[in-house]
């Protein structure tokens, strides 16, 4: 799950959390084309209810109508959108959902937006800065950590050695120099 807050934010505190993004729209009946940050992609549709957030922070709560996925990705029809237009007008929102609708994580097993703030330290315990967001990227989730510069850390189990909730730490195989 992705999510862009202030790098010191108490992810205790997050209400919503952001699981995609609405694209362009499919055909002429109000379907459109999403992006998907769950994994798996299609987790998605576990939700039958959105909050959307536009770019100025605004929300407001919608029903999903219909879900599919199609040869060229996830697409969804939300309640009361049945015609192209309906659906340009929703290109970009956020969807969003109540931190409290999310499952349960198993152990050792985290949300992202829970990770944000934490401290990411090296193996030589150099502290590289904090995790400021995550991207997703073909091959895997990287974390953006911002300290005296920024860097771009792979998620994967090679790079990231171990989480401790208790001090907000990352610990990561990752040179200083690199």
């Amino acid at each position: 799950l992705r999510s862009s807050p202030p790098a010191r934010v108490d992810s205790s505190r997050v209400e919503w959390v952001e699981l995609g993004r609405f694209g362009r729209p499919k055909g002429l009946k109000g379907w459109s084309h999403l992006e998907s940050w769950t994994d798996p992609p299609a987790a998605l549709f576990d939700y039958p209810h959105w909050q959307l957030r536009d770019a100025a922070g605004q929300r407001r709560r919608c029903e999903v109508a219909e879900v599919r996925a199609g040869p060229s990705g996830l697409e969804a029809r939300l309640e009361g959108v049945v015609c192209r237009d309906g659906a340009q007008a929703l290109v970009g929102l956020i969807i969003e959902v109540a931190r409290a609708a999310l499952p349960a994580t198993a152990p050792g097993e985290h949300y992202q937006v829970d990770l944000l703030g934490f401290r990411v330290v090296n193996v030589e315990d150099i502290e590289l800065g904090v995790i400021e967001r995550f991207v997703d990227m073909p091959a895997n989730a990287v974390m953006v950590v911002r300290g005296e510069r920024e860097r771009w850390l792979p998620v994967t189990r090679q790079h990231l050695l171990s989480i401790d909730t208790a001090t907000r730490c990352v610990r990561v195989d990752w040179p200083e120099d690199f």
